[in-house]
Order: structure tokens, then sequence, then C-alpha cells
């Protein structure tokens, strides 16, 4: 029993850290990336990330709010993110040539 407490004391972790990283993440991207990649608002997924955020703390992994919490958070990771930080040129990966295309760069070859 000592076992499963420890494997769900560390998901608990895992949920705090991710929600906790995501609204780091929406905190410090700019409010018109938002608007420009026809997304939900910055204070939208401010408050949605925030009360993830919250809810992860107060309640244990295996109750229900947590689990919506979770849901928010991969929703804002998997599809929000990428979305602003193609428009903005977060990251090395997000910047490029002006001669890339989709599939690489377009130089004749």
């Amino acid at each position: 029993m000592q076992g499963f407490a420890g494997v769900m004391w560390l998901l608990n972790v895992a949920l705090i850290a991710f929600s906790g990283f995501a609204l780091f993440d929406a905190a410090f991207r700019r409010e018109d990336a938002y608007r420009a990649v026809d997304k939900k608002t910055k204070p939208f997924w401010l408050i949605v990330l925030g009360l993830a955020f919250v809810v992860s703390l107060i309640f244990p992994i295996l109750s229900f709010l947590p689990i919506i919490g979770l849901i928010a958070t991969i929703v804002y990771m998997v599809d929000v993110r990428p979305a602003i930080r193609g428009i903005s040129g977060g990251g090395a990966r997000g910047r490029g040539s002006s001669s890339d295309g989709p599939y690489g760069p377009f130089n004749g070859r």
C-alpha cells in the first residue's frame, strides 16, 4: 500500500508542476497573440489554468476536479500553446528562414 501512495504522491507532484508550467507559460505570452490565433483570451486561460493549479494543490489526484484541471491544462498545452508559439516565433524551432516551407527549405533541390 505504501508503494501505491508513493506513486500517487509522485503523480500529484507531476500534475502540480505541469499545471504550474502551463500557468507560467500563459502568463508570459502576449495578449494579442491569443486573439491572432483565434483562441480564447489571455484572461480566460489565466483563470482556467490558475484554477487548475489551485485545485491540483488542494485535492488529491484521484478526485474529480484535478482530472478536469488536467484536461484543461492538456488542451492549453497541445492546442493553444503551439498556435501562439507559431505566431510569435517562440523557441528555436519556431524560427526559420524566410525561404522555409512546411516541409523544409525551398532551395531548388
